[in-house]
């Protein structure tokens, strides 16, 4: 089984041939193909392949499924005896993303 561990986004992922998951909003649009060039760790079988940071010439392809942003969360900031409350929401952009290949050079 093959798999890498990629970072986008200030987060690092463990990625397979087609997994799909969501991370942060990337510039590209729904059907587009990009290439990932930060890829940390690569496994494939009993070969290990570490990066000092990232794999030289390694490459995880994937194409962009969606775009959208996240469920509502709700910051509430209150200060006690002082009549003082905010009340806020934020919903985190994504993008959803399908890993179509793993390759090495």
């Amino acid at each position: 089984m093959t798999f890498a561990v990629i970072k986008t986004g200030g987060k690092q992922y463990k990625v397979a041939e087609g997994d799909v998951l969501r991370v942060e909003k990337l510039e590209q649009t729904q059907g587009e193909s990009i290439d990932l060039d930060s890829v940390l760790l690569v496994v494939d079988g009993e070969k290990v392949l570490v990066g000092k940071p990232v794999v030289d010439g390694a490459k995880v392809s994937v194409k962009v499924i969606e775009e959208g942003k996240g469920d509502k969360k709700m910051v509430f900031r209150y200060k006690s005896k002082t009549r003082q409350h905010k009340k806020k929401g934020h919903r985190q952009p994504y993008t959803k993303i399908q890993i179509t290949k793993i390759t090495l050079s």
